[in-house]
């Protein structure tokens, strides 16, 4: 991380100069004190527009109307509802996606072509379009409502998921916030994981597709939390210009650090993710070195995340290491087995291919630590990948044997 980013603390994504947001409790879940369904990210300038979609061929209407507007680079608002995801509804979907883009657009003086709708909850059920037609008039929008919007997109997270860091360039502040939601049905690939970054950077609408495409490959999609690619994953990012200065392209001085600020929120967004994993009590990363390709260490690394007799052995704090050498087998990967070398927490317990002897209690307490690393060495070539997943436990599987009754 580079030392010209800072952290802002409590950021959000209206901590960019120029963005406001709120949200209002409209009824599409059960109430509670400081609860909220419904909400609105607002650039009160016209602004660049980026986005990664879900790539399920059994997709939400809300994501393919989405899709459309930011490809017409005319997104600069996005509304949202959590509880019920707009997904598996036939006809009803598309016609309930744009009037929530209508609706939203009314009331803040734009074409329907600059709304980006987001949806999640629950599959195969309608919106209570009666609720969304009496709540969005009442979203009271501001340049500290993050925090609200943040609250509106949560359905089974325990706890909102925001961010924001600046640096200073050219003579000029540049900040960059993000919001997301997700708990379970999380293994994205993009690109219910919904996510929103912005910022008040000038950006060419070329290079932020590429700045945001590139940071999802490296964050979003390296996340596992149940194998689930949800039907409405989308993650956007919305880039005002409120900072004024010279238009960033490929090409400039400030490119490479404008795309480590972006790539910052989105790993910290995406790991926090992995936190609030249904059920979860720990997160761990995978660490892939020495692999041919940056392609085959990213496989590697996901399939080990993704494998749930590794994310039970995390669960019971078992340094079962043939469960991880077993999934980066199947990984698709090229493995050389005499040149494997396995670590847990730095201690090696596998070289050369061959077990390492290793004192077994100390390897079971540091697992029992909520973080825990492993690192596999393929010692094949120069590419590397990190992916991040968590335990799979009881409550995990008792939560969502349950989740609509």
């Amino acid at each position: 991380m580079s030392e010209q980013i800072r952290v802002i603390e409590d950021g959000t994504i209206t901590s960019p100069v120029g963005f406001e947001a709120g949200a209002t409790f409209a009824g599409m879940k059960s109430y509670r004190e400081d609860k909220y369904d419904l909400g609105i990210v607002f650039s009160v300038s016209p602004c660049s527009c980026a986005g990664t979609f879900t790539r399920s061929t059994v997709r939400s209407p809300s994501v393919q109307l989405t899709e459309d507007n930011v490809g017409l680079g005319k997104v600069r608002a996005v509304v949202a509802n959590s509880g019920i995801a707009n997904a598996v509804v036939g006809e009803a979907g598309r016609k309930d996606a744009a009037e929530m883009a209508k609706l939203t657009a009314e009331k803040l003086g734009l074409s329907k072509e600059e709304i980006g709708v987001l949806s999640t909850g629950i599959i195969g059920m309608e919106l209570p379009m009666a609720l969304i037609r009496a709540g969005i008039p009442k979203i009271e929008l501001s340049d500290d409502g993050g925090q609200f919007f943040a609250k509106a997109i949560l359905t089974t997270d325990t706890f909102t998921k925001q961010y924001a860091v600046s640096y200073e360039h050219g003579g000029r502040t540049i900040t960059v916030g993000g919001v997301a939601k997700g708990s379970g049905m999380i293994h994205p690939n993009m690109a219910t994981m919904l996510a929103v970054v912005t910022t008040d950077a000038p950006v060419q609408d070329s290079f932020l597709q590429q700045t945001l495409k590139r940071a999802v490959d490296y964050s979003f999609n390296m996340i596992s939390i149940d194998g689930d690619t949800s039907t409405n994953d989308t993650v956007l990012l919305l880039a005002n210009g409120a900072a004024s200065g010279e238009l960033i392209t490929s090409d400039s001085d400030g490119a490479s650090l404008f795309k480590e600020a972006v790539d910052q929120v989105c790993v910290y967004l995406a790991k926090a993710i992995i936190r609030d994993g249904e059920g979860s009590s720990k997160v761990f990363e995978v660490q892939i070195q020495g692999a041919q390709t940056e392609e085959e260490a990213r496989m590697a690394a996901r399939t080990i995340t993704d494998s749930n007799l590794v994310r039970t052995a995390v669960h019971g704090s078992d340094p079962n290491w043939g469960r991880i050498v077993a999934a980066l087998g199947r990984s698709g990967a090229t493995v050389e087995e005499g040149k494997l070398s396995v670590y847990i927490n730095d201690v090696c317990i596998m070289e050369g291919g061959l077990p390492i002897p290793y004192f077994k209690d100390a390897v079971i307490q540091q697992m029992q630590q909520s973080e825990i690393a492993f690192r596999i060495d393929l010692n094949l070539g120069e590419a590397s990948a990190t992916a991040w997943g968590c335990n799979l436990s009881e409550a995990y599987v008792t939560f969502n044997s349950a989740y609509t009754t």
